[in-house]
Formats: C-alpha cells, structure tokens, sequence
C-alpha cells in the first residue's frame, strides 16, 4: 500500500504488529444462529474486511455467560464450546489474508433486549427505548434487578472465561466494553450506579469492576496478547452524555484502566462524532490526553470516513489508530481505496430496509444492483 496518508503506516499494540492505523469498530449485526454460534457467513463476513486492508478487526460484542449478559437475539456468544468453534473459523478466515483480529466482550445488563429480567448494578430504569432492528422486545425497558455480589463474581468470572476461549479460539486479543451505556458502563455512571458497597459511591469504586476484569483477563493471558477497553462518554440510550466532571473524571478513568492492565483504550464517539465526544465539555481532547496520561495506544472514532480527519489525527499524535464504523460495512475495502485515491462509497441507511444482519445487508445490496 501506498505510505502516503499517515492512516497507512505502520504500527503495533503490545506485541502485535499491526500494517496500518485503519481498525474495524465492532458492530453489532444480529447474524448469529439463535443460541449465539458464529456462523460460516459472519466468517465471511470478516474475512472480507482482512482481505480489503483493514489493519485490525475488533468483532462485534460476544456475551459472556447466559444468564444476564445477551443483549439481543442473534448475537454471537463466547460461553460454549461451540460459540468457541464458530469463532474459530471467523479468525481462521480473517488470518488467511494475514488479518488481525480482536473480540469484543459485553454484558448488557440493564440495557438487554434479550434476558426476562435484566440485571444492573442498581435498579435504575434506563433512558429512553429499546433499540430498533435488535430482537423482539421493543419500547420502555423495565427496571433492573439488583446484581448482588455474589452475581457480580459469576460475571468476573464470565469475563474471563471468554477471555480464555477467546485465546483458544485464534484470536489476537479481547476488548472489554465499557462504554454506550451497557453493564460496565453502567457501573462506571453515577445516574446508574447507587450502590453503596466497594462498586458504588466514588468513581475509583465505580470503575473497579472494569478494572478486575481487566486485570484477571490480562494475568490469565499469553504475553502476546492483547487486552484492550473501550469507553465512552455518551450511551446508546442518552446520547448527549458527557462526564459530568470533564478532564477530572478522564484522569481516574484512564488512570485506572492503564494501571489495571490494558493494552490500548478505544473512545467510542460514534453517535455525534469525533469533534463532538472525543471532547469534554470545555473542549479538552480525550484521546490526546489518553495518549499522554497513559502513554498506551489509543483509538479514535466517530466520523473516520473523513480520511482527512483520520491523517490529521495520527500526524497530530491525538491517537494511534482510528475506528471505522457504518462505513466500513460499505466499505469493507476502504483501506485499498485510501491507498489507491479512490473514492469511499458513503454510508447509507437505506442499507438497513430489511434489517440490521449480514444476510438483509447482502438482500439490500442485491435490489441496489438491479
């Protein structure tokens, strides 16, 4: 590839060398079967990003256990030997175009679409309705169920188990999520977060549970493998928050999470874009001073189509990599059209007329042509 645009040099994270600064955002595409296995078109699927020049995939959010974890149907687990199996393949195709591959673990606690009863570390109806196109259950969600700690062990230890799997299964790494509003993030929010035991009260307790589950997944790790966080300001169901303390807040959270172990952090600001949540809201920049309180890799994102915008992040040192979303699923060579000036086809969401998953992408690609 040409070396021209900063977004196409090369660069590493931990011990993983990586070609270029362009990273798959993990989506959530509903095409697993019903009980979460992988199936052989999501291991297309993937492929087709490794072979179009991405220089890392993180791969849409697996569940953990299955009891209150999954999300929606039809999303890819990590709890069973075949959800393990099923992966296996997805990371076999991506690594035979010399891809790289990272997984993306979540609970969604009270944000669930799936379980009967969610559960949160409070019980604290969420904003706003439940996700179009994801599962059956749709308006208000209910108020959650208080996890208790003993339910908050068995999800530490669901954490880590798909960690493990994770490693048996040929990926590269494993992102825990902490961000958009789901389980961990949930914790880490003072408006859902009234617990008064070591997980609730001051933000240090309130982004413990993230960190253990960092540091557990990293002591049970090969050297060579990576545990990164992703975090966010605003959640899918309130997508105006910001941290209520600015650069206060960012200093405890990226603090804790690089001392606890991560690899890289990624800032989701997918909603409103890179200028909008990858700020405080006096306009301190987060993934720079990410960059410069922890010294590990960072991942931007929101609005990264903008090429412009990405190779003006990279060579202003604001972050290392960016992450490229709804794009990318338009463009899943869009790293050869960078390298080659051609045009990134832009993102519709027309794409979505019969569905969020692989195969109603594939249905409305197929009417596009005729």
């Amino acid at each position: 590839m040409s070396q021209t645009h900063p977004v196409l040099t090369k660069s590493a994270i931990r011990k993983l060398d990586i070609g270029n600064r362009l990273v798959l955002a993990p989506m959530s595409r509903a095409s697993a079967q019903d009980d979460g296995v992988p199936t052989k078109n999501m291991a297309n699927y993937y492929s087709e990003f490794a072979k179009g020049g991405y220089g890392l995939l993180i791969a849409e959010g697996a569940f953990t256990d299955n009891k209150f974890s999954q999300s929606y149907s039809n999303q890819p687990g990590m709890v069973t030997d075949e959800h393990q199996s099923g992966w296996r393949e997805v990371t076999e195709k991506v690594k035979a175009h010399d891809g790289r591959i990272i997984l993306q673990l979540i609970h969604a606690g009270a944000l669930s679409q799936h379980v009967d009863r969610p559960h949160a570390p409070s019980a604290v109806r969420p904003q706003g309705n439940m996700l179009q196109g994801y599962g059956h259950k749709q308006g208000e969600y209910p108020i959650p169920e208080i996890l208790s700690l003993q339910d908050v062990e068995e999800i530490k230890r669901g954490f880590l188990q798909a960690s493990l799997r994770a490693q048996e299964a040929g990926f590269d790494g494993v992102e825990i999520h902490c961000a958009n509003g789901y389980l961990l993030d949930q914790f880490l929010t003072d408006d859902t977060n009234k617990r008064d035991d070591q997980y609730g009260g001051s933000l240090e307790n309130r982004i413990r549970l993230t960190c253990e589950i960092i540091r557990d997944a990293r002591q049970n790790a090969p050297d060579d493998f990576i545990v990164g966080v992703r975090l966010s300001q605003a959640k899918a169901n309130n997508s105006d928050y910001f941290w209520p303390n600015g650069i206060a807040d960012a200093e405890i959270i990226f603090g804790s999470v690089a001392n606890a172990g991560a690899d890289y952090i990624h800032l989701a600001s997918e909603k409103n874009g890179y200028a909008y949540h990858s700020y405080t809201k006096d306009n301190r920049n987060l993934t720079e001073y990410a960059r410069e309180l922890t010294g590990l890799p960072v991942i931007a994102n929101g609005g990264m189509q903008d090429i412009e915008l990405a190779n003006s992040i990279i060579a202003d040192s604001k972050a290392d990599f960016v992450s490229i979303g709804k794009t990318a699923m338009i463009n899943p060579d869009l790293p050869k059209k960078v390298a080659s000036n051609n045009a990134v086809q832009d993102f519709t969401f027309d794409m979505f007329k019969f569905g969020v998953s692989i195969e109603a992408q594939q249905k409305w690609q197929v009417e596009a042509k005729n």
